[in-house]
């Protein structure tokens, strides 16, 4: 390398040092600072490659083909208050304009389930200024924060108001261990 500077410095050879410099060429004999990377030379490979869509379509079955997912329904989620007194938990929630039996109250291990519809009576064009109520199916699982005796759960709805109530399970938190 020192070699080079040296040359670089008398401007003596430089040409034939730079050009057996791989990827270089001098441009200007004149300027001999001026690089350019020599082109490479690309070896043009023809093959036909078909798009990964045919190529997946080959290998999924006609029956998965023609099948349309169906995107699942929006549910609206209910509101709902959930407090405890001495003996049980309640849980209660607004659901107005739903029978009582178009509702599907369910308690399994430590969660409750309500599900509903809420459907308009009338179906005509309107012109809204609001629109905040709710219409369509709805669903809200809720985590028991104590526990309770889902087997002894009652439900009941009075104007429009749906009310759960769940015996709490007490069990001793302090109990005495004798020695044998």
């Amino acid at each position: 390398m020192s070699s080079f500077l040296e040359k670089l410095k008398k401007g003596v050879g430089i040409e034939e040092e730079m050009s057996n410099q791989e990827g270089f060429e001098v441009e200007d004999l004149e300027k001999p600072t001026q690089l350019k990377k020599k082109p490479k030379k690309i070896k043009a490979v023809e093959k036909i490659v078909e798009p990964p869509e045919k190529e997946i379509a080959k290998e999924v079955p006609e029956k998965i083909k023609t099948e349309e997912k169906k995107w699942p329904e929006p549910e609206g989620q209910l509101a709902v208050d959930v407090y405890q007194t001495n003996g049980e938990l309640i849980i209660q929630s607004t659901i107005a304009g739903v029978k009582p039996e178009e509702l599907e109250v369910v308690a399994q291990g430590d969660v409750v389930t309500i599900k509903g519809k809420r459907e308009r009576v009338e179906n005509e064009e309107r012109n809204y200024f609001y629109q905040e109520c709710y219409w369509g199916p709805f669903s809200r699982e809720i985590i028991l924060p104590v526990e309770a005796d889902t087997a002894r759960a009652e439900a009941s709805m009075v104007e429009g108001i749906l009310t759960i109530r769940i015996p709490k399970i007490e069990r001793e938190k302090r109990k005495k261990i004798t020695i044998k």
